[in-house]
């Protein structure tokens, strides 16, 4: 029921695929996926939901506000839920893992960077890119 509030909040009408894409999205562990990973789930779960259809919803809930899409480099476009406040990423390059962060200390000095250079922020996406240590 949730689901079909935040469909028709965003401007869209409810459907089962947007419904099941949205569940997919709320109730995973993995907070970063391909639509491809979205596709995959569902079968697992027996939905039946195209990719087609998968990538055109996507598409549309980026356009509507509800999920965020990151082109991490050397990786494919990869979707989370836009429920959550500012964080930055940590993308490993040997797994392609998506670690979420936020650290206060490096969001203050980039403000202050800004501003001392006559500028005001107005958004910006932090991505470090890692690897373990061996």
């Amino acid at each position: 029921m949730v689901e079909n509030n935040e469909l028709r909040k965003a401007g869209l009408k409810v459907t089962l695929p947007r419904v099941k894409i949205l569940q997919m999205l709320d109730s995973t562990e993995q907070r970063h996926m391909s639509a491809e990973d979205v596709y995959k789930a569902l079968m697992e779960a027996g939905e039946d939901v195209g990719l087609a259809t998968v990538y055109r919803v996507l598409t549309q809930f980026e356009a509507a506000g509800l999920v965020v899409r990151h082109n991490f480099d050397g990786g494919h476009a990869v979707f989370e839920l836009a429920d959550s406040g500012h964080h930055d990423h940590m993308v490993c390059v040997d797994t392609g893992e998506v670690i979420e962060f936020f650290d206060p200390e490096i969001e203050k000095r980039q403000k202050e960077i800004v501003k001392e250079r006559g500028y005001e922020l107005v958004d910006h996406n932090l991505v470090l890119y890692i690897r373990k240590k061996k």
